[in-house]
């Protein structure tokens, strides 16, 4: 796969580090411009941030469009705790995309992010970000984002021959460094988490969520453990209750072929003020697979004024 330097990050964006010194972390970001509202991206878990790369685009002839990348993945620093659950928790997560969304309300004047658009985990931290405070987003996208169900919920939901595996045991199990970036496409590429993928996003993913070694090889910017404590905290989250604090207009992107039920999205909806769903032919990575059907919806719901 020969991959052409502009398909990947533009080399206008401009990249930088947000010190939330009360918060222990230095936060990544991309800003791609644009003269519109402000647009805040948060990706999913595991990823980074330059993954909305061709969503970001079509975004920022409307918005200035910011993607973000989570403590301890991207180019984010990891927390001064260290790799401890309770530096990982989604409250504590949440925290710090409200905190860069006022950074950079702050810089630009603007009282209101024009729009929150997360995916997967990304999309939870959404939601609860505007829960946390009230007010933060105009407008918010919320792409397949993980929902962990309720008690009375897994007792009954039927979830086929057996429940979903632990998303942690998966993580840590993951192989995390190659020889090469070429060794490493080689054999991601044939993983079915990868399958749909565009190759530009795949190309993305490569260069943006990959780091060199001083042995010469690459490894994963997102550690392991990062990823896995980021999947375990999900059990302390009860979302819906958050969701019930969610006033702006909300749009879920629901993955046909995704992890979740789309029970899970209705039951948020009841809970909102103004939420509905729209279906996705896609599986759970639906930026990845699908980037332009993400932008449309989103500017879509954003135009009804």
């Amino acid at each position: 796969m020969v991959v052409e330097s502009e398909s990947l990050v533009p080399d206008d964006v401009v990249r930088r580090r947000l010190p939330l010194e009360d918060r222990g972390v230095e936060i990544a970001v991309q800003d791609w411009g644009g003269d519109g509202p402000l647009a805040l991206l948060l990706h999913a878990n595991g990823f980074c941030g330059a993954l909305w790369t061709p969503v970001a685009e079509r975004l920022r002839a409307q918005f200035r469009v910011v993607t973000m990348d989570t403590r301890g993945q991207g180019d984010s620093s990891q927390p001064a705790a260290g790799l401890v659950a309770e530096a990982f928790d989604w409250a504590v997560m949440a925290g710090d995309a409200v905190a860069v969304a006022e950074t950079l309300l702050k810089e630009s004047g603007d009282r209101q992010v024009g729009l929150g658009l997360g995916h997967s985990f990304g999309g939870s931290l959404t939601l609860f970000a505007e829960a946390s405070r009230p007010g933060l987003y105009r407008r918010i996208v919320l792409v397949d984002p993980v929902v962990p169900p309720t008690s009375k919920m897994l007792e009954t939901l039927e979830w086929g021959a057996r429940p979903p595996a632990p998303m942690a045991e998966g993580a840590r199990r993951r192989r995390s460094h190659w020889p090469s970036r070429e060794e490493a496409r080689a054999q991601l590429e044939g993983k079915a988490l990868f399958a749909r993928w565009t190759p530009r996003a795949l190309a993305i993913y490569l260069a943006e969520g990959l780091r060199d070694r001083p042995d010469g090889g690459v490894e994963l910017k997102c550690d392991k453990e990062v990823e896995a404590l980021v999947f375990e905290a999900a059990g302390s989250v009860d979302l819906f209750e958050q969701a019930s604090r969610v006033d702006p207009p909300s749009l879920f992107l629901w993955a046909q072929q995704g992890n979740f039920p789309r029970v899970f999205y209705e039951e948020l909806c009841r809970k909102m003020a103004k939420a509905e769903i729209v279906d996705a032919d896609a599986g759970h990575l639906i930026p990845m697979e699908r980037p332009d059907w993400v932008a449309d919806r989103a500017l879509e719901f954003c135009s009804r004024g």
